[in-house]
């Protein structure tokens, strides 16, 4: 975590507007909202339309399987050193299929034992968040493992989720209780 403190606080419940209540009673069901959304709904209609990208990057209509879709997600929250976004999403992709020892190499990088589908998607995931561009070599090499809509989708991911780092890194968005952060991300 970069921050030990918020820089804008998440909203508590006694002090939701009627509007920030409604957007997070959509988002929660019976379980509190994650502080992202608490913090965020402070902006409810950039709230709104962060969930509606949001919401296609985690859904089905994002071709990339979902196991593939959290290895881009963990390289980009490790690269923007984002604790919270790691410590969710690593809950997630242990769901999606993830290994606790995948999710460990994750942080170590496309050498780090995976076969060549994995690694060009964490390679990419290296050159987004570090150039902005995919080269040529990982372009082709997704290529060979992944369809044209799904590379895009390994593009879109990695913008959508370098975004989320920045909002969580800056705001100081503060993980929820229980949640723990990995050591590597504490600093």
């Amino acid at each position: 975590m970069r921050l030990s403190q918020p820089r804008i606080p998440p909203v508590p419940d006694d002090e939701l507007s009627d509007e920030q209540r409604e957007i997070l009673a959509g988002l929660s069901g019976k379980r509190p909202a994650l502080n992202i959304y608490r913090t965020l709904v402070r902006a409810p209609g950039a709230l709104r339309r962060f969930l509606e990208w949001g919401g296609y990057v985690l859904s089905r209509r994002n071709s990339l399987p979902a196991r593939e879709r959290e290895i881009v997600i963990l390289r980009v929250g490790y690269n923007c050193r984002s604790g919270y976004e790691f410590a969710q999403h690593s809950r997630i992709g242990l769901e999606s299929g993830l290994t606790d020892d995948e999710i460990a190499r994750i942080k170590q990088g496309a050498d780090a034992g995976w076969g060549p589908a994995d690694a060009a998607l964490i390679r990419a995931a290296d050159e987004l968040t570090g150039d902005f561009f995919v080269t040529d070599a990982t372009w082709a090499e997704l290529g060979r493992h992944f369809d044209e809509k799904q590379r895009m989708d390994v593009v879109l991911t990695t913008g959508q989720y370098t975004q989320v780092s920045m909002i969580l890194n800056s705001f100081g968005v503060q993980t929820e209780p229980g949640v723990n952060v990995d050591p590597d991300l504490r600093k």
